[in-house]
């Protein structure tokens, strides 16, 4: 069994999240550029073993998809070109950086940690793929 990989994709950079092995706890790994994202998860799948890439899905209020898919979609599509076997999926990522800004604040981060815009996004990348595993875990 791998690991699953989840991203935060934005237009300037992306947050990363992985679980363990046994798919149980997912963790922030980093936050890269967005222009080096594909070199970045090639080279971690080479090393690591991933099952599965996880894609947080923008979405309106109403569960359409947001303006933000005009880029997303296109960048994800050069990962799989250059992943053309690893399965990638697209996940409701809906509120994860209100949630994100929530945890950091309980957990007691300073204003100057929470204004890091990179520590938000793998963080939101660490949601994404919590709530992913939760979603599996209620739909199996």
């Amino acid at each position: 069994m791998g690991r699953l990989l989840s991203i935060d994709y934005g237009r300037k950079r992306c947050g990363i999240a992985v679980t363990d092995v046994l798919q149980i706890v997912a963790t922030g790994l980093t936050t890269v550029a967005t222009h080096t994202l594909v070199d970045f998860v090639k080279n971690y799948v080479e090393k690591e073993e991933v099952d599965r890439i996880v894609v947080g899905l923008p979405t309106t209020m109403r569960g359409e998809q947001s303006e933000s898919m005009k880029y997303i979609v296109p960048g994800i599509n050069r990962l799989r070109k250059v992943l053309p076997e690893m399965d990638i999926v697209f996940f409701d990522e809906r509120f994860t950086s209100v949630l994100a800004h929530k945890s950091m604040l309980e957990s007691g981060m300073k204003k100057s940690g929470r204004r890091d815009k990179a520590v938000v996004d793998e963080i939101s990348a660490t949601i994404i793929l919590n709530d992913y595993l939760q979603s599996k875990l209620y739909n199996n």
